[in-house]
C-alpha cells in the first residue's frame, strides 16, 4: 500500500499573498475545520502569504468541527465578519464562508475548487486540488509493473494543486508578485524558511533554516499573525 496528498499549503501560501494585499481593515478571517496538522499548516501559509504583503494584518480562527456543513460555516464566517474581517478565507468544503462575504460586500478566498459562481462580487482566488496528474501518472507505473509502495506528497509543480483564477478586482502589479512566486516555489522555493516565530513571538525557525516535511506534518502551533486557539 502506498500513500498520498498535496502540498495545498504552498497554494495556500499564493492566495494569503492575494488576501494580505486586498484588505484594508488588516484583519482576515479563516472558518477552519478541526485543529489537525493539516489544517493548521494551511493557516500558518495563508497567514505568512498575507503577511509577505502586509506585515500589519492579522488572521483570526474560527473552527466549526465540521467539514462540510454549510449553515455552520456560513455563520463562523459572519462572526469574523462581525469583528472587522474584510477578507474570508476557509478550509471547509461548503461555499457558504463564500456567500457570508458577498452578502457583506467583502472578499473571500475559497477551496478545493474555483467557488467564484457562489460569490462572484467577492472571490478573490481559491486554493484548488487537480488529482488527475496523478492518478495517470500511477495507472501508467501500474501498467508497466513500476509502482511501487510509498509515501508521496506532491504539490504545485507536480499539478495536484494550483490557484484558481485571480478575480478581476484584484490589481495586475498583485497577480505579477503571485504568480512569480507561484513560479519560485515550482522552481524549488519553500514556504516555511526562518525566521519564523509563533504566535507568541517565540522563535520557532532560525533565520535561513527550513522546515522539515516531519515538522511540516506534525505543526501543532500558529504562526505570528494568527489570532486564535489551536484548540
Amino acid at each position: 500500500m502506498g500513500n498520498y496528498f498535496g502540498r495545498m499549503y504552498q497554494a495556500r501560501y499564493l492566495s494569503g499573498m492575494v488576501a494580505g494585499a486586498m484588505t484594508e481593515s488588516n484583519t482576515l478571517g479563516y472558518v477552519a475545520a478541526f485543529p489537525i496538522p493539516e489544517v493548521i499548516r494551511g493557516i500558518n501559509a495563508f497567514t505568512l502569504g498575507v503577511r509577505a504583503m502586509n506585515p500589519e494584518a492579522t488572521v483570526r480562527v474560527v473552527w466549526t468541527k465540521t467539514w462540510y456543513d454549510p449553515a455552520t460555516e456560513k455563520e463562523a464566517a459572519k462572526s469574523l465578519l462581525d469583528v472587522g474581517a474584510d477578507v474570508i478565507a476557509q478550509h471547509q468544503d461548503s461555499a457558504g464562508p463564500q456567500e457570508a462575504a458577498q452578502e457583506r460586500g467583502v472578499y473571500s478566498v475559497g477551496y478545493n475548487s474555483d467557488m467564484s459562481q457562489f460569490a462572484p462580487e467577492a472571490h478573490l482566488t481559491a486554493p484548488i486540488w487537480n488529482w488527475g496528474p496523478f492518478y495517470v501518472a500511477t495507472v501508467e507505473k501500474v501498467r508497466s509493473g513500476e509502482w511501487q509502495a510509498e509515501a508521496t506528497w506532491p504539490g504545485l509543480a507536480e499539478g495536484i494543486v494550483d490557484l484558481a483564477p485571480i478575480g478581476d478586482m484584484v490589481p495586475q502589479e498583485v497577480k505579477d508578485q503571485v504568480m512569480a512566486k507561484m513560479g519560485a516555489i515550482k522552481g524549488g522555493e519553500r514556504v516555511f524558511v526562518g525566521p519564523i516565530n509563533d504566535q507568541d513571538g517565540v522563535l520557532k525557525v532560525a533565520e535561513g533554516e527550513t522546515m522539515s516535511d516531519e515538522e511540516l506534518l506534525g505543526m501543532t502551533w500558529f504562526v505570528e499573525g494568527v489570532i486564535g486557539t489551536t484548540q
